[in-house]
């Protein structure tokens, strides 16, 4: 998703009764009545119009300039969030085909690049070839090569998720080479179009590139994900969609693949052709370029090299360790439950408004001096939140009607949670955003925050990797009624091996429960140690995050 605060303080006018002197209520409602004020008043509002017309206009045509602009990085963004659409769908996907949770920890490898692109992203900035285009020399390649991976796994996809031959377990050491490299060129293709915004756009509307990419990521997702997931399922298709019930839905992941892959391929040959990136001018930046790489890593290096940054790190790189299983974990044990993935998946669009206005709000508490305050209060109910979560699973197989459907009520109180802690997870995100860019040094660029945002995703994806690779471990599961011993449920071949004796899979201890249990007693406990450190670190004086000259 990168994150974007805005100071909105302004000046206040004292409009008490006091302010106002006797006399000049009198005279203002005096002249208000009579024709002569009416006449200068109704001048004033006319003059007043036209220059908000004048200035509308002026905007609209500074706009107009560069409509064709802004519409096409809006698109590039939305192709930028398909492969991360799918690589959110998958784990659903194959969560169905009952792999292990080893096996989910395996594919949570796939979110990494767009965490570690920071490593990479110097040598895009700076190697290119002028010829084609300083953005243009990273971003036709990319997406070429994205949309040809898109193609070859549109052959494959059904064999590697077990679609083909339910006797055949999904290929997940597959699927996940093939998604991290589809995220790899993701977040390589974001780099350059990020730095072609930059420049597509006049400085008048340059504004206009964190929307188009918020808006465009957010619609590439949600078809990479939620359209996805609804469309490829043929209960739903059936229930809304259709009239006469088909066994499977109206989109398939092939179908779904194999058409995102051609659209990639044509609309990269016609950026490629028609858009035209603006001349470099000899001699403009030349040395910063040639030395953009190792000044890059020189920055680097200074700012992970300052006690303030260390400590902040620290503190990135653990706090999300209490959330790490009910962020994780929960989504698959609903769907292990019972609860229909594309049911889940849809429950993120009554989230949207809540999304896009929740940052507002809580931006107005986060933008002063003091944003940590805010994290470390909503810290407590987030935690919280994780054992309202668990209860919940707990809770769902009981829920179960005829039909393996679930009551209404329970949708609306699952979104009720759901929402409760949305609440707590973008105060949190916001008060740490906020506390990025107060921090960052401004002679370092972009590098100082971006490096910051890096270290926040990777503190909230190394525990999820480890969280997920834990639950089978923990989980004790036992095979009863079966006509031999020796059966074991750790996997979907055992299990089917247990179900085709007589017997069945029965869970004596679920391993999810003991790490919302452990990590809510790690969040807890983080939180009692670190309270102190963290309002010391935002109390920090301006200097001590600056990179002295000594160490240039």
């Amino acid at each position: 998703m990168n994150t974007r605060r805005r100071n909105k303080d302004g000046d206040e006018e004292d409009s008490s009764p006091a302010a106002v002197s006797n006399n000049q209520l009198p005279n203002s409602f005096f002249e208000m009545s009579s024709p002569h004020h009416q006449n200068n008043h109704l001048k004033q509002k006319l003059e007043e119009g036209r220059r908000e017309d004048r200035a509308i206009a002026e905007e609209c045509s500074q706009l107009h300039g560069d409509r064709y602009s802004i519409a096409l990085l809006l698109f590039l963004y939305v192709l930028q969030g398909i492969p991360l659409g799918l690589a959110g769908s998958i784990p659903l996907i194959l969560q169905s085909r009952q792999i292990s949770y080893k096996e989910q920890a395996m594919f949570s490898l796939v979110y990494w690049p767009f965490s570690l692109k920071l490593i990479w992203a110097p040598i895009v900035d700076a190697v290119y070839s002028s010829r084609i285009g300083r953005r243009k020399s990273w971003l036709v390649p990319m997406q070429y090569l994205i949309g040809f991976f898109m193609l070859y796994l549109s052959t494959r996809v059904s064999y590697l998720i077990g679609d083909e031959d339910p006797n055949i377990e999904p290929s997940v050491l597959t699927l996940t080479a093939i998604f991290f490299m589809l995220n790899f060129l993701a977040a390589t293709q974001d780099i350059a179009v990020d730095g072609w915004a930059l420049t597509m756009l006049s400085r008048e509307n340059v504004g206009y590139a964190s929307t188009c990419n918020s808006v465009g990521q957010t619609a590439g997702f949600f078809l990479g994900n939620v359209l996805l997931l609804a469309l490829e399922s043929a209960d739903f298709c059936n229930q809304y969609l259709r009239t006469d019930p088909q066994p499977r839905g109206i989109v398939t992941l092939k179908s779904f693949l194999f058409f995102w892959g051609i659209v990639f391929l044509i609309t990269t040959t016609l950026v490629f052709i028609f858009k035209r990136e603006k001349p470099h001018v000899p001699g403009e930046d030349d040395d910063e370029e040639s030395e953009g790489i190792v000044l890059a890593y020189k920055q680097l290096y200074r700012i992970v090299t300052l006690k303030s940054v260390k400590s902040f790190m620290a503190i990135l790189l653990t706090v999300k360790i209490g959330f790490a299983a009910t962020d994780s974990v929960t989504t698959l044990k609903l769907i292990e439950s019972g609860i229909p993935k594309e049911r889940l998946a849809l429950l993120a669009v009554p989230m949207i408004p809540l999304q896009i206005t929740l940052p507002w709000i809580i931006s107005k508490y986060t933008a002063g001096p003091k944003p940590l305050s805010v994290f470390l209060k909503a810290m407590p109910f987030r935690l919280f939140t994780g054992i309202l979560f668990a209860y919940y699973v707990y809770w769902t197989p009981s829920q179960k009607m005829e039909g393996d459907s679930f009551p209404i009520y329970y949708y609306i109180l699952l979104i009720m949670l759901f929402a409760f802690n949305q609440v707590a997870v973008y105060s949190m995100y916001v008060a740490i955003m906020s506390m990025h860019a107060r921090v960052s040094d401004p002679a370092m660029g972009g590098t100082y925050m971006t490096l910051l945002n890096t270290v926040t995703n990777l503190g909230g994806n190394w525990p999820s990797t480890l969280v997920l690779w834990l639950v089978d471990p923990l989980t004790w599961k036992a095979c009863l009624g079966a006509s031999d011993t020796g059966h074991d449920c750790d996997s979907k071949r055992q299990i089917d091996q247990c179900t085709a004796a007589g017997g069945t899979c029965h869970t004596d201890i679920d391993g999810y429960y003991i790490e919302v249990i452990v990590c809510t007693i790690i969040g807890f406990l983080w939180l009692k140690l670190r309270h102190q450190e963290m309002r010391r670190i935002q109390d920090l004086p301006e200097g001590d995050w600056k990179v002295r000259s000594s160490n240039l």
